[in-house]
């Protein structure tokens, strides 16, 4: 029990770290090479974000001037989506279209690309380093080990969709998974073989990205880009262990088709990576943004 709770202090710490709101901007004007990120997360070791591109098969890092520089370049990174660090382990994982990219935080240097599933979109990280990965097209949330080893975590036919099922996914510290569902925003609480719905006072149509803060409130990230959701911000508290939830925000995003958010020391970021313009229109952009909840 003592290892858990240090493993867990660790992971906490180096998430959240300890510096003031104040010393990072609001709103971040990203600049790159039409990048187009869906994904972004907080990178303790250099206090920065890191972005992935649908486009390029990267992922870039950035700090407060905007400016993306790339960490990850690798040919067989096809569409990667959600990224997360795993900075006790020097690692950053990303979900891509074929299953799961591992990488080396330090350097970039690929560890692992990892084949399942039919299209992973999204992943969370546990105390031990295994992962959990959605994959919107299919019924199963698979779990993949420290070694690159995937196996099926949790098959159920809620978990599909008619186009696009499960998506943002987030661990809670008490053991168990959150889940979203893009196309009916239901979000599910998930632990090994049984799904179990939130209840909600409304349905989060277009759920695309969850981050959970550390009050223990939820950002739920909603969009439009496939099909009738709400380009918006909800914040979430629970009822009990995630029996239950209520609105405690909600925003209206002036940026259109917002993706997911990271928890930072700074607050919490929400990335617009202007996919509405390329996958809508076929327009591609050099600009994204990161602004803060």
């Amino acid at each position: 029990m003592k290892r858990i709770v240090l493993m867990a202090l660790a992971v906490f710490l180096a998430s959240t770290g300890t510096a003031a709101a104040s010393t990072m901007p609001k709103l971040i004007n990203g600049k790159g090479d039409a990048l187009h990120p869906e994904g972004v997360a907080w990178d303790p070791t250099r206090q920065a974000f890191l972005v992935t591109s649908i486009v390029r098969s990267t992922i870039s890092v950035v700090g407060k001037d905007g400016q993306a520089r790339t960490l990850v370049s690798d040919p067989a990174l096809t569409q990667p989506l959600g990224v997360h660090v795993d900075a006790v382990r020097n690692r950053v994982l990303t979900a891509y279209s074929q299953g799961l990219g591992i990488f080396e935080l330090s350097t970039g240097r690929t560890l692992h690309l990892v084949k399942f599933g039919k299209a992973a979109n999204d992943l969370a990280i546990d105390w031990f380093g295994n992962a959990y990965v959605t994959d919107p097209p299919g019924e199963t949330l698979y779990k993949v080990d420290v070694n690159g080893n995937a196996t099926p975590f949790v098959t159920d036919k809620r978990l599909t969709g008619v186009a696009y099922g499960m998506n943002g996914v987030v661990w809670h510290p008490a053991g168990f998974l959150l889940v979203v569902h893009y196309e009916n925003g239901k979000l599910y609480k998930v632990t090994h073989n049984r799904l179990v719905e939130v209840a909600l006072d409304k349905p989060l149509v277009g759920g695309d990205g969850l981050a959970l803060q550390p009050d223990g409130s939820l950002v739920v990230v909603t969009n439009k880009l496939g099909g009738p959701g709400e380009d918006a911000v909800t914040v979430l508290r629970p009822r009990g262990l995630w029996a239950g939830a209520a609105v405690t925000k909600h925003t209206a995003w002036p940026i259109s088709a917002p993706t997911t958010a990271a928890v930072t020391p700074y607050g919490t970021y929400v990335v617009n990576g202007r996919l509405d313009w390329l996958l809508l229109e076929g327009r591609v952009s050099d600009e994204f943004f990161l602004s803060r909840v």
